[in-house]
């Protein structure tokens, strides 16, 4: 894959910055769950956050973003690693929206206004940090 993540530190290691191209992985997640514009939008947002945020990980810590929202998308997981593995999953691949007002893709109406984001952090010790 042609997919990458730049990361940057700077100020004595007060200031980091990341950058990710993840085309390729939203589009073989897409393929793989012949998911509709509107919902691997989200998945695809979901992914790659996810995947920055593994970034940010040390060697075999892991993490897993769920997004719960009330739009007809259900509920959105993925899981992610310091070593730049990604996977996601979306409970219906099969919602699209017209475009917004702003002629975006309408993730919003797809994952919905109202729910919870929650990032669950396994860092290999008995219990795992849900934040």
């Amino acid at each position: 894959m042609s997919d990458y993540l730049v990361r940057a530190i700077g100020y004595n290691g007060q200031v980091r910055a990341y950058a990710i191209q993840s085309t390729e992985t939203v589009e073989e997640a897409r393929r793989r769950q012949d998911s509709w514009a509107t919902a691997s939008a989200a998945l695809g947002r979901t992914l790659t956050v996810s995947a920055m945020m593994g970034a940010m990980l040390k060697g075999e810590d892991k993490l897993t973003a769920k997004i719960e929202g009330n739009g007809p998308v259900g509920a959105i997981i993925a899981d992610a690693n310091a070593k730049g593995e990604v996977r996601g999953y979306l409970k219906n691949p099969h919602v699209d929206f017209d475009l917004n007002s702003q002629g975006k893709l309408d993730v919003a109406q797809a994952v919905g206004t109202d729910g919870t984001l929650s990032i669950v952090k396994d860092l290999g010790m008995k219990d795992h940090f849900t934040g």
